[in-house]
């Protein structure tokens, strides 16, 4: 999705910013312009302040998106994808895994999690990075109580697997 967005604002870098944000983040824009993140609006400055970029960027990025035919719906359907454990692991008992692999190869949450289950530990999150946003992308893993060290040394036998890291 990021190289398609990207292609739309070769000529406009700081809009590039906003919309990197946008995506990001799971900000949606409505039909009359407005940013969201869920339910809450989002006001112009604070995306401004956020993406470095001055609060009439915003506007002008938000009234090209919408006159877009091709950029409009992406922009309209996104949402967040929920509030991130990771933060909060170790207060509630959980472990976090940053895995970097291979991202152009397929089975890497497939793999990682049949080690998770054989050892019959329950994943309460995963998040993936884009490897078209991130340029080192990492599977973050939220795990219920402690990681034994055979589960992550299988973890880190598995092919495809370039690193990982137990995030404090």
């Amino acid at each position: 999705m990021w190289n398609t967005v990207r292609a739309y604002f070769t000529n406009r870098k700081a809009g590039l910013q906003v919309a990197r944000l946008l995506i990001e983040n799971g900000i949606r824009l409505d039909a009359s312009g407005r940013f969201f993140v869920g339910e809450v609006e989002v006001a112009d400055v604070s995306l401004a302040r956020a993406a470095g970029v001055d609060r009439r960027v915003v506007r002008d990025t938000a009234l090209y998106i919408l006159k877009d035919e091709g950029l409009r719906p992406i922009f309209e359907n996104l949402r967040p994808a929920g509030s991130s454990l990771v933060g909060v692991a170790s207060m509630l008992g959980y472990t976090v895994l940053k895995i970097k692999a291979d991202s152009h190869r397929s089975g890497i949450i497939a793999g990682i999690s049949k080690v998770l289950a054989d050892h019959e530990l329950l994943v309460r999150q995963a998040l993936a990075d884009d490897p078209d946003l991130y340029p080192e992308p990492a599977l973050t893993l939220v795990i219920e109580g402690h990681v034994p060290a055979k589960a992550f040394e299988e973890i880190q036998q598995l092919p495809y697997v370039r690193s990982i890291t137990i995030v404090r």
